[in-house]
């Protein structure tokens, strides 16, 4: 089984983070170093007392992952295990939780996302497309999309209704199983009966339009694997679209808007 490593996405966490959050907002103002971080030692510093102090707030352990520099001089970027990333200024004695925005001459940049989105792009990417359902253009490739999908979802079906047509665009659909009752749901069974098949092309439309098919499994099929990395991304619900950027769209969108998402129109 491939393990894919952590994804952190702040905008999906939920229990324990969520009311982590709570505790951090209720404590902007705690004293956590009297000097500004210089040094290796002072990151370590850093992070062994954000544990400290967030832990006791939370009446459980805390794990600080990373502590890393922002772009803003007055911020380091401060990654929890459990998903949450809060900003904490260089001495220590502030920090704050939600996404970190540049103000350039042409508008915000939500800095947090750009992140996310290259994290997303590097997972994604990394992927064997032949572990994928993927439906081609026939004639130039001028972008793709990659869909966390499940066979029983309503806005599944309509978006692959609609996959000939994002093709006649140029479009690529690369498909990834995300069965929404889990693992051991009747959609793992018919995802992995598409992906098992021979032609795991016409067997997931068929399932896609209802069409009853005998389920089947193999060892081979990787609804495990693609399950754990949408769960490591975020991903709630399906459809969710990462786009060949890094962007994640959560639901349905019609090939019009998808085209422009990708910058092809």
């Amino acid at each position: 089984m491939t393990i894919y490593p952590r994804f952190f996405a702040t905008h999906v966490v939920k229990s324990p983070a969520s009311r982590l959050a709570a505790s951090v907002f209720a404590a902007l103002l705690i004293t956590l170093l009297p000097a500004p971080i210089a040094t290796a030692d002072d990151y370590d510093q850093l992070r062994r007392r954000l544990e400290t102090v967030l832990s006791a707030s939370m009446g459980d352990v805390v794990v600080v992952d990373s502590v890393l520099e922002t772009e803003a001089e007055e911020l380091v970027e401060v990654s929890l295990a459990n998903g949450l990333v809060v900003y904490a200024t260089p001495t220590g004695k502030h920090f704050v939780v939600g996404d970190l925005y540049a103000a350039r001459d042409d508008g915000l940049v939500n800095l947090a996302e750009q992140k996310r989105e290259a994290e997303r792009k590097t997972l994604v990417d990394g992927l064997d497309v032949d572990d994928m359902i993927v439906f081609r253009p026939e004639g130039e490739t001028r972008g793709y999309i990659t869909v966390f999908t499940d066979v029983t979802c309503f806005y599944c079906q309509k978006l692959h209704r609609e996959v000939e047509d994002l093709n006649a665009r140029g479009i690529e659909v690369r498909y990834l199983a995300y069965p929404r009752g889990g693992l051991e749901s009747e959609g793992a069974r018919k995802l992995a009966t598409a992906w098992c098949a021979d032609d795991r092309q016409d067997t997931l439309t068929k399932l896609k339009a209802g069409v009853v098919l005998p389920l089947t499994e193999c060892e081979e099929a990787p609804i495990a694997d693609q399950y754990a990395l949408g769960q490591s991304l975020g991903v709630r619900g399906t459809p969710a679209i990462v786009t060949s950027r890094g962007q994640m769209i959560p639901g349905y969108k019609p090939a019009d808007e998808l085209e422009q998402l990708l910058g092809l129109n």
